[in-house]
Parts: C-alpha cells; sequence; structure tokens
C-alpha cells in the first residue's frame, strides 16, 4: 500500500488560509536635523536593504530648494530650469542618501509660506523629501518612518502623522507606493491643546507668543464636528492646526490631515464666513478638481464654511440673509466660471450657484435629498470637472437642471 501522510486538519485550514508568500518588509528611515541659523534641513534617508529598491527618481522642481547630495550607490543630478530631477540607485546593503533642504519660502511681498526662526519652524513635510517615482523588487514593502533631531533648547514637534517615540513618526500613505512625510509640520517652543472629536485627535500648536488663540480653535470645531461628519462621514485618525503670526502669510492652507491658520485670521470674518471652517472642508471632502474647473472645489468649500456654521445653530436667519446680499453683490459681474480663476468675485458666485442648486434639489425631491448627496458622490471620484459635476447633480435630482443650464458654466 502507498504510504500516505496525513496533516492535522487545524494545520491544513491554517495554510489554506494563508498567503504562500509575504512581502520583505524592509525599513526605510528618513532622519531629519533642522537647522534654524541657515533656514535649512539637513534630511538622510536609510535604507535597510538598498537592494530592494531599483532607483528613485526625485523630482527637486526648480534649482535651489536642495543641495549637498551624498549617496551610496549611484546618483545621477539632470539640473532643469523648471525641474531638476535626480535618480538614486542604491547601493546594496544599508544605503543612505543625504542632501539640504531650505525650509524658508519667501513670497513677493515678504511674508513666508514657510519658514524657520531661531526658536521654531513650521514647514511642510512635502518640502523635506520631494516627489520620487519608486521602482522596487518584486514582494517588497517598505515600512517608512521619520525621526527629528531638534536643537538646543526645542522642545517639541508636531505633525499629523501617528507618534511612534520621541519626535518620531509613523509615514504609512495607502494612496501612495512611495511612503514619504506629507503635511503641515511645526517645531520649537510651542504651545499645544488637544482633544477627541469623534474618532479623530485633534492637536492645536502654534509656537509661544504668537498670539494664536487655540481654545478658540477647540471651540469652533467641537461646536460644528457633528454636521462636519454628517455630510462628509470621514474620521481620519489625528487632524494638526498649526499657526504662527508675523512673518508668516496671513492665509490658510489644508494640507494632509493638517490645516495652516495665520494668528491673524478671525475664527469667524465679519461676512460670517470662516477660514478654518472652510479649509476643513477642503480636508474633509477631498474632492480634487480638473484644471480649469476650480470654481467647483472653493465654491463647495464656501458654500459649506457657511452651511456648516448655519446648520449647528452659529448664524441666525437675518445674518444669513445679510451675507446673502453680500454674496450677491460680489459675485454679480461673474459672466463665466470654467477656467475662471478663483478670485473673490468668482468664488462669491459660485455658492449662489450652489445654493441655488440646493434650493432645486430639495423641491424637485421633496427634501428627500439635496447638495449634500452629490457632495458625497464627488469625493468618491478620483477627479471632476464641470460636465461630471452636472451630470451627477442631474443624476440626484432625477432630471435637468435649470440652474446649471446657464451660460455661467458652458
Amino acid at each position: 500500500m502507498p504510504l500516505r501522510y496525513r496533516i492535522p486538519l487545524g494545520l491544513l485550514i491554517a495554510l489554506l488560509g494563508s498567503p504562500l508568500w509575504a512581502a520583505q518588509k524592509v525599513n526605510l528611515d528618513y532622519h531629519v536635523r533642522l537647522m534654524p541659523q541657515t533656514g535649512q534641513a539637513d534630511v538622510r534617508l536609510t535604507l535597510a536593504e538598498g537592494s530592494a529598491v531599483r532607483s528613485l527618481d526625485f523630482d527637486l522642481g526648480a534649482p535651489g530648494s536642495y543641495s549637498d547630495f551624498k549617496a551610496d550607490g549611484g546618483w545621477q543630478l539632470t539640473p532643469d530650469p523648471q525641474h531638476s530631477r535626480g535618480v538614486w540607485h542604491p547601493a546594496s546593503g544599508t544605503a543612505t542618501l543625504s542632501y539640504r533642504v531650505r525650509l524658508n519660502h519667501p513670497f513677493k511681498n515678504g511674508s513666508f509660506d514657510t519658514y524657520a526662526t531661531a526658536k521654531w519652524a513650521l514647514f511642510r513635510g512635502e518640502q523635506l523629501v520631494p516627489p520620487a517615482s519608486l521602482d522596487q523588487q518584486d514582494g517588497t514593502e517598505l515600512v517608512s518612518r521619520l525621526t527629528f533631531a531638534l536643537p538646543e533648547g526645542w522642545k517639541s514637534v508636531e505633525t499629523a502623522w501617528p507618534r511612534i517615540g520621541k519626535n518620531r513618526f509613523r509615514i504609512d500613505d495607502v494612496s501612495r507606493l512611495f511612503d514619504r512625510p506629507t503635511g503641515w509640520m511645526l517645531a520649537g517652543t510651542l504651545g499645544s491643546r488637544r482633544t477627541t472629536l469623534g474618532e479623530t485627535e485633534v492637536t492645536v500648536a502654534a509656537p509661544q507668543g504668537q498670539g494664536m488663540r487655540r481654545m478658540d480653535v477647540l471651540t469652533l470645531l467641537t461646536f460644528v464636528w457633528p454636521q462636519v461628519q454628517a455630510v462628509f462621514p470621514r474620521n481620519p485618525p489625528k487632524l494638526l492646526i498649526v499657526g504662527a503670526g508675523s512673518p508668516m502669510w496671513k492665509g490658510a492652507s489644508a494640507d494632509r490631515n493638517s490645516i495652516y491658520l495665520s494668528s491673524a485670521l478671525p475664527m469667524v470674518s465679519e461676512s460670517g464666513s470662516s477660514p478654518l471652517l472652510r479649509e476643513l472642508v477642503q480636508l474633509f471632502s477631498g474632492i480634487k478638481v480638473e484644471p480649469g474647473h476650480d470654481w467647483i472645489s472653493q465654491g463647495l468649500s464656501e458654500y459649506y464654511a457657511i452651511e456648516l456654521m448655519r446648520r449647528a445653530g452659529g448664524m441666525s436667519e437675518e445674518r444669513y440673509q445679510t451675507l446673502q446680499h453680500k454674496l450677491n453683490a460680489t459675485g454679480k459681474g461673474v459672466t463665466r466660471m470654467r477656467g475662471a480663476q478663483a478670485n473673490p468675485a468668482a468664488v462669491a458666485r459660485a455658492v449662489t450657484l450652489l445654493q441655488a442648486l440646493d434650493r432645486e434639489i430639495r423641491l424637485q425631491t421633496h427634501s428627500k435629498r439635496s447638495l449634500d448627496d452629490v457632495s458625497q458622490a464627488l469625493m468618491r471620484m478620483d477627479k471632476v470637472n464641470t460636465q461630471s459635476f452636472i451630470q451627477l447633480s442631474e443624476s440626484v435630482l432625477g432630471g435637468a437642471s435649470e440652474v446649471l443650464d446657464t451660460p455661467l458654466l458652458r
């Protein structure tokens, strides 16, 4: 009789239910040493096994942002007035690539988008590691971590990534093959306030003495959070809000689970809109538009910055009507939305158009649907343009839209 081997049932089930191979995990560590005296940072990428990566092709942007490259393995720099490139072919074994990056980014008016002083630095993670095309060995998974070395006397660093140690963070972006630091970051002698809203850990941080109204920010967010969640049902694990005063730019900007808000800006403007809520909507909606169709994202962000405040009870009907008159007056001269720059007049006209569309949808569906349904559908799309916006809106409406049949969108 042939010899038979019997496998225990439990082991057989485990074998059948498990993959026959697992990805080889290779550590990729980003080490950043901030140098505020020069407005720069030293960055070092360390691959635990360089042979796992065939190449990293970096888009270095305009010359001057990155310098002093040193690499284990091959490094080829291709200068270009607009987009210089650098290609790294890591050596086998432990391999490093190091360089310096300029943190200070001035505007023409003398203010700064990102800046480093003797006591603090406010910057974007995208500056530390430029975008790159990754060519890696099959079956390889890079495990990325970010560690900061702070100048003497600096107390802490804040990012929107999960903290895994002192000044250390785990970088894991499921939307990218190449995990790199992104989002707003702040280091130095900081003041911070924290709370948990829904499933999100919220931190408001700013350098000490910069006039940031941290508790005002947390109070406003707590007030409107249920309304934000009702329209944009997303629960990021962390939300970081950073701010500073002069010489930083007097504006607001959202970037991967983080928001920059100038400490000079009010929580709610005299018109009734809120720069903070506008950027929060940008962040939570995640709606991406094709070039020339910015009116969609800009209009929706401003529309909901007003509407969410109203729904939360922070705006009376009288104030809302006053705001309506201002929006109508500001946007009355706009004749075309597609391809137009997102200036205040165009944004105001987009808001009034969206308000009219919301009323049309509610009327035609007997209040069973609204612009919220359109926005939630837009969240699931990779890219949006005017035509796809109209198609989605008419799908929700259940027929042709009179509001959207306008020369503004042709």
